[in-house]
């Protein structure tokens, strides 16, 4: 019928404007456009229901960022004296103590931070730090807020020649003093008498360890060689749950063919979750003139699986003894349920037959 009218309306039309109306009916009519009135009623209606549910959830969330904005200036704010005597000293020192300051607020808010075995970072002369690489190493750029705050020194850093082709990066690379890590370079940063930290897995490590806390340093002793021609102890540094907070999906292949194919990091890394940081440093190594690099680089590797085994066992430990429980549970239960059905039918049984026999006889 409505096909019918507009096929009239189309051919009675006597000017253009109204065979253009034609047009446009016959097509809303075609399209089923006419119900979208409806839709839009619809969604106006849900809409008005849900925005005050909306609005309930996400005011509380913008509470909890103002407190947490609060707490981060408390922490800025207690340490002013210390900012103000950096500033009058130097300008860079200033913003190395305010940026870590902020860092290190950052850290005890979201991740409740913790560093174990500060002592162990010299006052005084140079050290190298040897770290794990986690997706994304916050737990470093905390250690480095804290020896700028607790010791007052800035801690050299090497990072991965990508990390300097960065926009806008350059002056954050200055002003916290890292390199791109030629072997010379470090080799004159410790003789200078700077900290400075390296993590041999690098990116690689980043990218495609996982929540196993895998060492990937394959071959690389560079750093073992650097420690021996600077003639400094080398102190090992791991990060508990530093893969739980940040994740990546290097482990799936075509990411790994990208990296080894153009030295891409395409990997996407997900996560930033509040869970609790614990920084653990070693003992220090001290410089020995008789070992040679790859028995030092094995050297520093020991304290790293031995954290790494502890937080392993006690992880694999709670699980299995969680399963172990479970499956105890469940199989009690099954036991005891069978058991129970056992005896219930035995006795309906005892008391049908029972009755059946009174009654028959």
């Amino acid at each position: 019928m409505s096909d019918n009218g507009n096929q009239s309306c189309l051919t009675t039309a006597e000017d253009t404007v109204s065979f253009l109306l034609c047009v446009f009916h016959a097509w809303e009519e075609w399209a089923g456009l006419g119900q979208m009135e409806d839709y839009l009623s619809v969604l106006e209606y849900l809409l008005w229901v849900f925005t005050p549910l909306a609005i309930v959830f996400i005011l509380p969330f913008l509470i909890v960022i103002l407190l947490y904005l609060s707490i981060l200036f408390l922490h800025v704010y207690k340490r002013k004296n210390q900012l103000r005597e950096a500033y009058c000293n130097n300008l860079w020192d200033g913003a190395r103590k305010t940026l870590a300051t902020l860092w290190d607020g950052h850290g005890a808010i979201w991740h409740g931070y913790e560093i174990h075995g500060m002592e162990k970072i010299p006052d005084k002369g140079p050290a190298l730090i040897v770290y794990y690489h986690g997706a994304i190493p916050i737990d470093y750029y905390y250690f480095l807020a804290n020896v700028i705050i607790q010791k007052g020194r800035t801690c050299h850093s090497v990072a991965d020649h990508f990390l300097f082709k960065i926009p806008g990066f350059k002056l954050l690379l200055e002003v916290f003093s890292v390199i791109h890590g030629p072997q010379e370079e470090c080799v004159r940063a410790l003789r200078n008498g700077h900290l400075l930290g390296i993590s041999p897995g690098g990116v690689r490590e980043a990218l495609f360890s996982d929540e196993t806390y895998l060492l990937l340093w394959g071959k690389r002793k560079g750093f073992a060689q650097v420690a021996i021609d600077s003639q400094v102890p080398v102190i090992p540094m791991f990060t508990q749950n530093v893969r739980e907070g940040f994740r990546s999906l290097g482990t799936l292949r075509f990411f790994r063919w990208v990296y080894d194919r153009f030295r891409l990091p395409a990997a996407p890394v997900y996560g930033g979750f509040p869970v609790k940081f614990r920084t653990f440093l070693g003992d220090p190594i001290p410089y020995d003139p008789s070992i040679t690099a790859a028995e030092l680089a094995e050297k520093v590797r020991q304290p790293q699986f031995l954290f790494l085994s502890f937080f392993l066992s006690f992880f694999l430990s709670f699980f299995l003894s969680f399963f172990l429980s479970f499956f105890l549970s469940v199989c009690l239960s099954v036991c005891l349920s069978v058991c129970l059905s056992v005896c219930l039918s035995v006795c309906l049984s005892v008391c049908l037959s029972f009755c059946l026999s009174v009654f028959l006889y």
